[in-house]
């Protein structure tokens, strides 16, 4: 499996921005269709994960000084939209508007370390299944890698706990399946020795999360409707 990763790696990679421009449109139709904060929020978030994938696919061909100039946007673009999982989840369960607010509050505190973590984080190139990419390096604070941990797993894992509750209540498992399958593909890497391919291996963990977000979204919309 190992050596079939490394040698898609490049081209895959493009063709998960592709996917994932396609699902941002579509979440963005739905949003302005449907007035679907899950999926107005869910699309923004997509943004980042193109932005993410971008950059890292431009390693194949970016000069190292160019690279290096473009990468903390990555990190910037990480810190800054994954907390946005936590409204979503709000969203999806229909919270009132009071502990809405409240939750917007604590996602921008996690936003703000997030994008505080991005920039504290030192960044070195590293090349592999030919991709030269900019990953946290020796010199990272320890405090930077608990918040980059913490926006990784802190945010997949309540959304994994709301979609069995949504899943309960309103009978569809989409939002379960986004957060699950996100977990899922990012503890792949670690769990078959491919810790260094984590970069590319979660990547198909990020496009199933937002189609299946998009599945949710559609599937509120009609149960609101029906």
């Amino acid at each position: 499996m190992r050596e079939f990763l490394i040698k898609i790696c490049p081209v895959a990679i493009w063709c998960i921005v592709a996917g994932e421009a396609l699902i941002a449109a579509l979440l963005f139709l739905h949003a302005a269709k449907n007035k679907s904060k899950v999926a107005l929020w869910s699309g923004v978030l997509t943004l980042g994960l193109i932005l993410d994938a971008a950059i890292i696919g431009l390693g194949s061909v970016l000069p190292p000084e160019t690279l290096a100039a473009v990468s903390p946007a990555r990190f910037i673009a990480h810190g800054l939209l994954i907390p946005l999982l936590f409204p979503i989840c709000g969203y999806a369960l229909n919270l009132k508007k009071p502990v809405m607010t409240v939750l917007w509050i604590v996602t921008v505190l996690v936003m703000v370390a997030g994008v505080a973590q991005a920039l504290a984080t030192k960044l070195v190139p590293e090349t592999i299944a030919n991709v030269t990419r900019m990953k946290a390096g020796e010199g990272t604070p320890k405090w930077a890698d608990t918040v980059s941990r913490i926006l990784s797993f802190g945010t997949v894992i309540p959304m994994m706990i709301v979609g069995i509750i949504v899943w309960i209540k309103e009978k569809t498992p989409h939002l379960f399946l986004a957060g699950f399958l996100m977990f899922a593909f990012s503890a792949l890497g670690p769990a078959t020795g491919n810790t260094d391919l984590i970069f590319f291996i979660s990547m198909f963990g990020e496009i199933l999360m937002v189609l299946f977000l998009y599945l949710y979204a559609r599937a509120k919309a009609k149960r609101r409707a029906g």
